[in-house]
């Protein structure tokens, strides 16, 4: 079995889905279920014996110093995070409490585990066990233009509260490895999209809101570079990494398609176009305006993910041309999804669906 944190959320809910497509072995699911972690997104598994969700906070240590003695997993991965860089402007308390904070506290509850675990004749417990740390390009700061892609060497220079609070979080997981010898593993992926994207980020926002007829609202001019990754991709990039990444190292996950943010919606736009046109005939692109940039948006991101494919042989499967018609097809097929989100109903569907009973330490 292995826990997985924050395996609700959009990244997190991906990877679960995509492990128990590909794997037998049982997933721990633990989730806080804030506004982004949605048990929707899991509905797939909600008979599936394999999938065991709790839950419950990272930052209790309570909690998961029993889940660990009670399911005895061979492998630990962190998605738990707050992550909208909008929403830590406004209100960055949050965003210190789960990203550094619970970050901490998961550590040492792991730290505590792994110190009782054993290797013996029948089992490499301690060996095997892995500490796998899901975190951002966002910690490098920003490009210019024509400088090169961050690479896993270059220096963190965190520019909003969500990016300083990762960052810090990172540097937490290297210390457990240098200072307590935790066995650990750190990602750090580019933008990414695809299905079960909460709708207030970049790609689903525009489909939902082209869709409802109202503004496509764009930062300042639109000319925002990110180097966007197929969520599914990024998930199979961290089975890889779980599975042969170096100890103590770090690897940078991307779909080498750097793009400008006014180019994303004009794509999303003809793509719409094209599947589910206007009543009117007109171009989506109509509903494009341009709003004020926020407050310290960082100009460019660009991952080198070159290490991760000489080292362990992984390359992204898709396109972004390919993904983002996938993503397109998919919210106009999940329509119903995407009312939920937004209206909150599916905050019914996870007290209809599990049993509203309180989690303890006990669990």
């Amino acid at each position: 079995m292995i826990l997985v944190t924050g395996g609700a959320g959009f990244i997190g809910a991906n990877f679960v889905l995509d492990w128990l497509a590909a794997h037998d072995e049982p997933v721990l699911n633990l989730d806080k279920l804030t506004y982004a972690g949605n048990l929707e997104n899991l509905a797939s598994l909600s008979n599936d014996k394999r999938h065991v969700f709790v839950q419950g906070d990272i930052g209790d240590r309570a909690l998961v110093d029993s889940l660990l003695t009670k399911h005895q997993p061979r492998a630990v991965v962190n998605f738990a995070a707050e992550s909208h860089v909008d929403r830590s402007i406004y209100g960055p308390e949050d965003f210190i409490q789960t990203n550094i904070v619970g970050t901490f506290h998961l550590l040492e509850a792991v730290r505590g585990y792994f110190g009782k675990l054993e290797d013996n004749v029948k089992s490499k417990a301690k060996t095997d066990f892995r500490f796998l740390h899901v975190s951002t390009d966002e910690v490098y700061g920003s490009l210019s233009p024509k400088e090169p892609a961050f690479t896993e060497k270059h220096q963190y220079e965190p520019n909003s509260p969500y990016s300083a609070s990762k960052a810090a979080s990172d540097h937490l997981v290297r210390a457990y490895h240098h200072t307590y010898g935790l066995p650990v593993l750190t990602t750090n992926c580019s933008n990414n999209y695809g299905p079960y994207h909460f709708p207030e980020k970049l790609i689903p926002l525009m489909i939902a809101n082209a869709l409802a007829g109202k503004n496509l609202p764009i930062y300042g001019d639109g000319q925002q570079i990110r180097d966007w990754l197929y969520v599914k991709d990024h998930a199979s990039a961290i089975r890889r990494v779980l599975e042969a990444g170096k100890l103590g190292e770090t690897y940078n996950i991307g779909g080498w398609n750097e793009k400008p943010n006014i180019e994303i919606v004009n794509t999303i736009c003809k793509l719409l176009n094209e599947l589910k046109p206007r009543s009117d005939g007109k171009s989506y692109a109509e509903q494009i305006t341009y709003v004020t940039d926020r407050a310290g948006h960082d100009r460019r991101y660009a991952i080198d993910a070159s290490k991760i494919e000489k080292e362990l042989g992984w390359k992204p499967a898709e396109t972004f041309e390919s993904g983002i018609q996938k993503t397109v097809a998919w919210y106009l097929s999940h329509g119903d999804w995407v009312s939920h989100v937004q209206n909150g109903s599916y905050r019914e569907w996870v007290n209809k669906q599990y049993a509203p009973t309180p989690v303890t330490a006990t669990v």
